[in-house]
């Protein structure tokens, strides 16, 4: 394809590093729960300006161990209802039930009027989900709505590695937060997650859980009901290689946005860039852009991926979780806003491998799917 929806970038002096690495890690036997995920998590935790990191096997397993923690089981959990799947379905494990929360068009994020709504007595905690890598710079707001009726914030970051909001980090704004290092991300470790806060007692339970609840790795005294929910030494080498190159990655990213920023809005036929507020340093894990309602987002995309090949990145979110299927039993009604959100935008190709000819030929490419698609749409009316 000649643009991919995402691209993973090793140059060749990292991928020697991280054979290196993972030989020695061969050699010593030394496998799970080593010097790399120590020092990865020493280095993820200087990056969010927090005293405490756990590394994980996966952004899914951070946001359950997190909820288990803090003792969710049988209480509700406010989630807002554009994100991935994971989110909801990390309470569920945790043995809370889901309260489904509208969002907010300016940064897709949860809404504070709908949050409101959603609090009450049997709450036991609050998520807000960092969409594309934005910060909501509503969150102090939310925060402070919730140590108003004493909840605790919990921050879904998955895709927010290195944004910030006002210069303080994603990962430093609530209870505890939780990041993905899954090969779309910004950066990746292959697979693994990251649990950050500065919370000693849900540090320490946090280590706990991910090592099949024992009281410390050289026992099998068991106090809490935990998983395996380790991070093996090959991929803390692999994420601690790419949290070195974290910032130039954000800085290709964001040079690429400035080329969609000051093309997009010229464009005819129906789309327009998400607004990203001034004080928000966004990663840019995705480019969002509203399409019109009378734009057939899935013919577009099909016109794109066939005569121009280009992949655009996926939605966040296609579909609302409170119309998934599996939620079935968590009724929400009508989210009005979330669900036009996730009707009426795309994902535009973007990655730290992309070079300025290819978001200048992705715009060009836009431009003129636009106009087929209203031709196509034009004569099926007719």
């Amino acid at each position: 394809m000649r643009v991919p929806p995402a691209a993973i970038s090793f140059s060749d002096d990292d991928v020697s590093d991280i054979t290196d690495g993972i030989s020695e890690c061969l050699k010593t036997g030394a496998l799970t729960l080593g010097k790399n995920g120590r020092q990865f998590e020493e280095e993820f935790g200087d990056l969010c300006r927090v005293p405490y990191a756990i590394a994980v096997n996966s952004g899914t397993s951070a946001l359950e161990i997190i909820l288990r923690a803090i003792g969710v089981q049988g209480r509700e959990v406010v989630v807002p209802t554009n994100t991935f799947f994971a989110t909801a379905a990390a309470v569920i494990h945790a043995g809370g039930r889901v309260r489904f929360a509208d969002c907010e068009a300016d940064s897709l994020a949860l809404d504070l009027g709908s949050l409101r709504e959603c609090l009450g007595a049997n709450t036991a905690a609050v998520v807000i989900v960092h969409i594309g890598g934005l910060v909501s710079p509503r969150i102090h707001e939310i925060s402070e709505v919730c140590r108003q009726v004493g909840v605790p914030l919990i921050e879904d970051a998955a895709h927010a590695q290195g944004s910030t909001l006002g210069g303080q980090p994603a990962g430093s704004f609530g209870i505890a937060a939780a990041f993905s290092f899954y090969p779309t991300k910004v950066m990746t470790s292959g697979e693994g997650g990251m649990i950050t806060t500065s919370d000693e007692a849900l540090y320490r339970e946090a280590l706990i859980y991910r090592d099949q609840g024992k009281e410390g790795f050289t026992t099998n005294y068991h106090v809490r009901l935990g998983y395996n929910w380790r991070m093996s030494e090959p991929h803390a080498i692999i994420g601690r290689t790419q949290l070195r190159h974290l910032p130039e990655f954000i800085d290709r990213r964001r040079q690429i946005a400035e080329i969609y920023d000051r093309r997009v809005g010229g464009l005819r036929g129906g789309v327009r860039s998400l607004a990203v507020p001034r004080s928000v340093h966004s990663n840019y894990y995705k480019y969002i852009a509203w399409l019109d309602p009378t734009v057939d987002r899935g013919a577009l995309k099909k016109v794109l991926r066939d005569d121009f090949d280009i992949g655009l990145s996926g939605e966040v979110y296609e579909t609302p979780c409170h119309q998934q299927p599996v939620f079935r039993a968590y009724p929400a009604g009508r989210l009005l806003q979330a669900e036009r959100i996730c009707a009426e935008h795309i994902c535009l190709p973007i990655s730290a491998k992309m070079a300025a000819d290819d978001a200048e030929y992705v715009v060009d490419s836009l431009e003129h799917a636009l106009a087929l698609t209203h031709t196509a749409n034009a004569v099926a009316r007719d």
